[in-house]
């Protein structure tokens, strides 16, 4: 049976993702979404406060013919972390990604192909040396730098003599040809590192080896993950031509270009991380190229994909290792390379566009989803993170994510996650980093906040340092001092949200002025030392509905999205004391609703020391009135249930719940169902239990009950259950169905992939129920057909049950499965 899925269209589009009121740049017409306007078709100007793209400024514009851009890159440890920021920061270097190659016997120095080529290698070392190096840099931890440049060191000396560099299999592991894509990662981290240290090596190397990929035949350009992931060597490429001027480079980028799978047309891959990564391909291609068309289709692409699978707060979307119809519920989640990768193509795209809502989007990610990804000491990860998730056991779920293994306990994960763990650590780093943009009119922009300190040339040369106070995401007031040793005249941006409706800005000796959102506020003067500038930014508690999630609701204040406070039991499941891999259980209530037109109460405390992504150290709590809705449950695997229509019924009594931080709570709900005071709303019904002799490792349980109309007996555009791998025999597949009920009839509608599996329609099958603790056959039963292509309806005496069985007899040789299985009256 093929257990790669075939290409097929993506399920019903969702209608309209859910906004807060306060939506700027960020709404769904149709499938369209508007950044900042309608229909694909975003201007390629910035907003009206940015600064216009140009080719000036104080550090490194765009050469022509490339088109000019607003912002420039600051060198990495020119913005350095204070507060709360710091902290995470310093969690890292003492954490996972700090000290990662003292268990991950991929980044073992001694024998590692990067820098012995005869030996094997791949992705994980660059994975991890990117985030490393920028750890390094942002905190100016010495352990962590020492041990970035001896690496660094050892890859450079590995180039050949026409440009490659590291292990010789990869030369030819592709068709005979070269792997480009682990090279990818590593020209980012020679990059930071020749920014960083002025390392005269690093442009002559990165030279010999674009010339060797230049000289490839055009056919290398389009093979494997690199074919997907193209837009990070076309960003390095245009880093080198912006320091030598070789036009052969370009002419590299369009080879590039047209090996790339095509996401100017739509959608390519349905892989998250190669999403994450991909779909700005167009939009960097377009400033080579100038054609809109290819500005519009990054635009077009994050639409459909946050339209289909984002349809859950956090910002990320439903991508466990690929996006899949039928499974966009909250309860999915985001792989944590898709995590740090979407950030960092936020980041890009709003040096390249000035438009703020991908710093929005940016500060999203980094504020909910990002904290959650790892356990609070940062020493171990899960593969997956979700807006909605009430246990992280060391289980495979088979209703619910696609890969065979277990992908929500925290672990160090060398071998179980193997890239998330080596791949996360370039997420606080490169936001630190990206705090701060260069223009190109030589001032400085705020691009995102949080409490830093940057050190950066503007007007005529003259350094300044830049201090910025703030308790944001969690504060709504931000302080900005500058230092300078003289006075200096230069332009200073400051992105204003979208969600940011009042905001304010006061300069030196200036009247309060009115900022507007979703734009950039300027201020434009002769700086003294000591000036300060304050912003405020008003953060009210807002709610978004999400229409394609059953009307479900999210709660934000700001950029920080709230969750429901879960009781959390943390359990050792392995690993060592230093490295434990932790579950983590309920010890409280989860299924709640919130009361429609409930109202929150805020209560704050300073950030102080603590961890504000803790349960204790949040420093913002909500509390809202809320009712439990029974009928919402686990699943067999202790899953949350599938979100059913809002409003709930629920004769429950009302109670007042706490919310937290999102990226504080490791167990949570945060796309809510909503419920009513007294007897109105939806009737949930208590979906059914699933089990089975066998279940495929792909496959879903919940298949068999989710109502979904299949097309014919191979369709599979909808989850499935089947029992692959298994072949000939007899397997069998129950229902409890929560409650005894009169039940005299059976329905399956079998799943058969002929002419692409080996999945069959089974030999026969027969009807049981569970009496006392003994399977009967059901009697009176008529025909159990095995027709194609539609429904097997099967009538037989009534008895009153529980539980039921299908008992299948497989043919010899093939397995079998089902699309759609009910017991009724």
């Amino acid at each position: 049976m093929s257990r790669e899925p075939a290409p097929r269209p993506a399920f019903g589009r969702q209608p309209i993702l859910g906004r807060r009121r306060f939506l700027g740049g960020l709404a769904l017409a149709g499938a369209a979404l508007a950044l900042p306007a309608l229909n694909g078709t975003a201007s390629a100007k910035p907003r009206a406060g940015g600064p216009d793209p140009a080719r000036g400024g104080l550090y490194t514009p765009n050469r022509d013919p490339l088109r000019p851009v607003p912002f420039q890159k600051l060198p990495p440890g020119a913005v350095r972390p204070r507060g709360w920021l710091s902290k995470h920061l310093d969690l890292q270097v003492h954490g996972l990604s700090g000290r990662y190659d003292e268990i991950s016997d991929f980044l073992v120095y001694e024998g590692n192909g990067w820098v012995d080529p005869a030996n094997h290698a791949w992705e994980e070392l660059p994975y991890w040396l990117r985030g490393l190096g920028d750890l390094g840099y942002v905190t100016g931890d010495k352990a962590v730098l020492d041990k970035a440049e001896r690496w660094l060191h050892g890859i450079m000396a590995t180039q050949a003599a026409d440009g490659w560099f590291g292990p010789d299999e990869l030369r030819t592991s592709l068709e005979d040809g070269p792997d480009f894509w682990p090279g990818m990662p590593l020209l980012s981290a020679l990059r930071s590192w020749q920014e960083y240290s002025g390392d005269d090596r690093v442009v002559p190397f990165m030279t010999r080896y674009f010339g060797f990929q230049n000289n490839q035949p055009a056919e290398v350009f389009n093979r494997s993950w690199g074919a997907f992931r193209w837009g990070d060597n076309i960003d390095s490429v245009y880093w080198l031509y912006n320091r030598t001027g070789d036009s052969w480079l370009l002419d590299l980028v369009t080879k590039m270009h047209q090996g790339s799978a095509d996401y100017t047309s739509g959608i390519p891959t349905w892989h998250n991380v190669n999403l994450a990564q991909g779909f700005r391909e167009p939009l960097q291609y377009w400033l080579l190229s100038g054609e809109d068309r290819f500005h519009d289709a990054t635009y077009r692409n994050y639409a459909t994909v946050m339209a289909q699978y984002g349809q859950f707060a956090g910002g990320g979307f439903a991508g466990d290792e690929n996006c899949r119809p039928g499974f966009g519920d909250p309860r999915q989640g985001f792989e944590t390379c898709g995590i740090v990768e979407y950030m960092h193509s936020f980041e890009m795209l709003t040096r390249f566009t000035a438009d703020t809502t991908w710093a929005d989007r940016c500060e999203e990610l980094a504020f909910n989803l990002l904290p959650a990804s790892y356990d609070a000491e940062e020493r171990g990860l899960h593969y997956i993170t979700s807006a909605n998730s009430i246990q992280l056991d060391d289980n495979l779920k088979h209703g619910q994510f696609q890969n065979a293994f277990a992908m929500q306990s925290y672990k160090p994960g060398v071998h179980e996650y193997r890239c998330c763990p080596h791949n996360y650590g370039m997420g606080w780093p490169y936001f630190t980093e990206e705090l701060w943009l260069a223009t190109c009119d030589g001032g400085l922009a705020a691009s995102m906040y949080s409490p830093n300190e940057v050190r950066a040339k503007v007007g005529d040369g003259t350094e300044v340092t830049v201090t910025e106070d703030t308790d944001y995401p969690f504060g709504d007031q931000i302080r900005l001092t500058v230092s300078t040793p003289n006075p200096v005249t230069f332009p200073l941006y400051l992105r204003i949200p979208h969600w940011a409706d009042g905001a304010t800005v006061q300069a030196p000796g200036a009247p309060v002025v009115p900022g507007t959102a979703g734009d950039w506020s300027k201020v434009d003067r002769t700086w003294q030392d000591g000036d300060t500038v304050t912003v405020k930014l008003p953060m009210r508690v807002t709610t978004r509905q999400w229409t394609g999630n059953h009307d479900a609701v999210s709660v934000d204040r700001g950029p920080i999205t709230y969750s429901l406070e879960i009781g959390e039991e943390t359990e050792q499941v392995g690993g060592t004391e230093q490295w434990p891999a932790l579950a983590v259980h309920p010890t409280s209530p989860w299924n709640y609703g919130l009361l429609s037109g409930t109202g929150f109460t805020l209560s704050e405390k300073p950030v102080g020391d603590g961890d504000p992504f803790t349960h204790e150290g949040a420093p913002v709590r909500l509390t809202a009135q809320a009712k439990r809705i029974p009928e919402w449950e686990a699943d067999s695997e202790d899953v949350v249930g599938l979100l059913q229509a809002s409003p709930a019924r629920s004769d429950s009594a009302v109670e007042t719940v706490t919310l937290l931080p999102m990226g504080a709570a490791r167990l949570r709900i945060t796309t809510f169902p909503t419920t009513v005071d007294g007897d109105g709303g939806n009737q949930w019904r208590r979906l059914p239990l699933v089990r089975a002799s066998h279940i495929g490792d792909s496959d879903s349980y919940e298949a068999v009950y989710d109502g979904r109309t299949p097309t014919d007996s191979g369709d599979q555009s909808i989850p499935r259950f089947t029992w692959w791998d298994h072949r000939g025999g007899t397997e069998w597949i129950e229902q409890d169905l929560r409650a005894v009920q009169t039940i005299g009839q059976a329905s399956v509608y079998w799943f058969d992939d002929t002419g692409v599996g080996e999945c069959r329609i089974p030999a026969s099958w027969q009807i049981l129920w569970l009496d006392g603790e003994t399977w009967r056959p059901v009697t009176g039963a008529g025909p159990c057909g095995t027709d194609r292509d539609r429904p097997n309806v099967v009538r037989f005496d009534p008895v009153q049950a529980q539980c039921f069985r299908i008992e299948a007899a497989l043919q010899d040789g093939f397995s079998g499965g089902i699309l759609e299985m009910s017991f009724t009256q």
